[in-house]
């Protein structure tokens, strides 16, 4: 027991060091920079070099208990800037996913609500023309004909461009994580949000270990966003902050799409390999590759019954 509580305290100071104090300290860091520099001496590094120096020569810093307090003093504001930036990329994935768009306060709601009709109407439009190849495709094999198969892989990619399905929520990232259980109902009448506690629970610690850092990604890649807002008040006193959380906010966006594929893709992949050892599990003979309907048995043995409505004595609710 003490072995294991001293790594896990090991353990839960490398994360806390990691995601909040580090981060955190960067960007005191970065603060104070563009609190000396301000926009008129925005590189000189002479200039924060001589503040830095006055400042380490106080007398307070050469003493042991002013060295305390002023390490406490960083290490506690590191820690409130992390979880300040932490709490608000929750909030950022929430709004990134959109899985709950349409109870968005007004005027949120219109407004996702025309995203999500002009991105139906933009694949809408790209779905036909991917059609009108796969047409053409088809008529040329028949005929035994050559056919351009770069222009059919452009229209595809165009399409998946602007969602993998046809869009539902008003971003990329919302509309590719719910493709996956857009397909699985689609192929095998799968409800994933049913099958997917049941699911987990039966997963090796493998399987548990890949989905659990996909998900992680998506999470670390929407705090990094949260990153890029923080930093870019620092722009008002110090214009080079501007850059910066530009960078942040396009290094967010890349790795929250690419996040979001690869998430997606592994709980499909876990769905489609996974879900015949689950049946056997509970007791139902099947082999081979998973049936059109066998969303239909799962449902029912893992679903639950409407509520019972009660009634008075005369029948009535």
């Amino acid at each position: 027991m003490p072995e294991f509580l001293t790594r896990l305290g090991q353990q839960l100071a490398e994360r806390w060091l990691t995601l909040l104090a580090l981060p955190g300290a960067l960007y005191l860091a970065v603060a104070q920079a563009a609190h000396v520099l301000g926009h008129a001496h925005p590189f000189d590094l002479a200039r924060l070099t001589r503040r830095l120096t006055a400042w380490a020569g106080a007398p307070p810093v050469h003493s042991f208990g002013g060295q305390v307090v002023l390490l406490a003093g960083v290490l506690a504001a590191s820690a409130a800037v992390g979880i300040a930036a932490r709490t608000l990329g929750a909030g950022i994935e929430r709004v990134v996913l959109a899985a709950d768009w349409d109870s968005w306060p007004e005027p949120l709601r219109r407004l996702a609500g025309r995203r999500v009709a002009a991105r139906r109407r933009r694949w809408d439009t790209a779905r036909h023309v991917l059609d009108g190849h796969r047409r053409a495709a088809a008529r040329a094999a028949a005929l035994r004909r050559p056919h351009d198969a770069e222009a059919l892989h452009e229209a595809r990619r165009r399409l998946e461009r602007i969602a993998p399905e046809r869009p539902a929520r008003p971003t990329w990232v919302g509309d590719r994580v719910r493709a996956t259980g857009t397909r699985v109902r689609r192929d095998h009448r799968i409800d994933l949000a049913v099958l997917w506690p049941h699911l987990w629970l039966t997963l090796p610690d493998t399987d548990r270990a890949e989905l659990s850092a996909a998900r992680g990604e998506l999470a670390a890649s929407t705090a990094l966003a949260a990153w890029s807002l923080l930093y870019a008040p620092l722009a008002v006193v110090w214009w080079p902050a501007a850059g910066v959380s530009l960078l942040l906010l396009l290094t967010a966006r890349h790795r929250t799409r690419a996040a979001a594929e690869n998430y997606a893709r592994l709980v499909e992949a876990t769905v489609r390999l996974r879900t015949v050892e689950l049946l056997g599990l509970l007791g139902v003979d099947h082999s081979g590759p998973l049936s059109d309907d066998v969303g239909d048995v799962l449902n029912d043995l893992l679903d639950s019954r409407l509520p019972v409505l009660e009634t008075g004595p005369e029948g009535a609710p």
